[in-house]
């Protein structure tokens, strides 16, 4: 474990750092982003089949959990002295549940897309996704996730209206 890990796991108040890891999908050592998405497709599904959580339901969701994962991804940020660090995947969950939220049904294909898209998206970091990594603390690592995943879910609506899954 790296020194800034174990820093972050001494300093940061317990919920910030569950919050901000993901519960500590976080910790994963490879591609935690990755795995956090995937993760968030899997509650999604869930939210969406047991409790009928999705679609708009789903971004209501995210914007009560904006704040929070905005102030835990900074506190962890502030701590670790580093620019989004790799820990902190509550942005991820968050973007791939706004994907999500634009799909017409939820099913495999939809799921899949969404994964895929919003993957895609956070990586490529089309404008003004990129810029709003530029935003000060949480709000940095939060806002191009959530940019991101408003981009996928424009693609999965369009691919809705169009019978495409």
């Amino acid at each position: 474990m790296s020194p800034t890990t174990t820093a972050m796991k001494t300093k940061a108040g317990l919920p910030a750092r569950l919050l901000a890891t993901w519960f500590g999908v976080g910790y994963i050592p490879h591609a935690p982003g990755t795995v956090a998405s995937l993760t968030a497709v899997a509650i999604g599904f869930l939210l969406g089949r047991y409790l009928g959580v999705h679609g708009w339901r789903l971004g209501l969701l995210v914007a009560g959990l904006a704040a929070p994962a905005v102030w835990a991804a900074g506190r962890l940020e502030r701590e670790s002295c580093s620019k989004d660090p790799k820990v902190v995947v509550v942005d991820e969950v968050l973007g791939q549940w706004v994907a999500l939220a634009g799909a017409a049904v939820l099913n495999w294909k939809s799921g899949l897309a969404a994964f895929l898209l919003f993957r895609f998206l956070d990586i490529v970091k089309p404008a003004p996704v990129r810029q709003s990594e530029a935003l000060p603390g949480g709000a940095g690592v939060v806002a191009d996730d959530l940019l991101a995943g408003l981009y996928a879910a424009l693609v999965l609506w369009l691919a809705g209206c169009f019978n495409f899954y």
